[in-house]
């Protein structure tokens, strides 16, 4: 059985400028995100750099995550075929 696990998330209030406010919300509906997840994702990024730890920020990255799910779940459907070595740098078999 998979484990789940549950983050508690807790409520932060922050004073921005109304242009900065503007634009995060702008931002966001543009990128089809919460103004809430920009921020997580801006301090979860600075936290991961800060304790030096490349491959977190590159996973905490909405736009590789949603990539690397997208291309997960073509492999699994069969959509996608993984090449070997030879297949893809020889290039004789595609």
């Amino acid at each position: 059985m998979q484990e789940v696990f549950i983050l508690q998330k807790n409520k932060l209030n922050i004073t921005l400028d109304q242009d900065l406010i503007e634009f995060a919300k702008n931002y966001a509906k543009y990128q089809r995100t919460t103004v809430s997840e920009i921020i997580t994702q801006f301090i979860l990024n600075l936290k991961r750099s800060i304790e030096k730890d490349p491959t977190d920020v590159i996973m905490a990255d909405p736009d590789f995550r949603e990539s690397l799910l997208g291309t997960v779940s073509r492999i699994r459907t069969g959509e996608m075929k993984w090449h070997s070595y030879d297949e893809v740098f020889d290039g004789s078999s595609l």
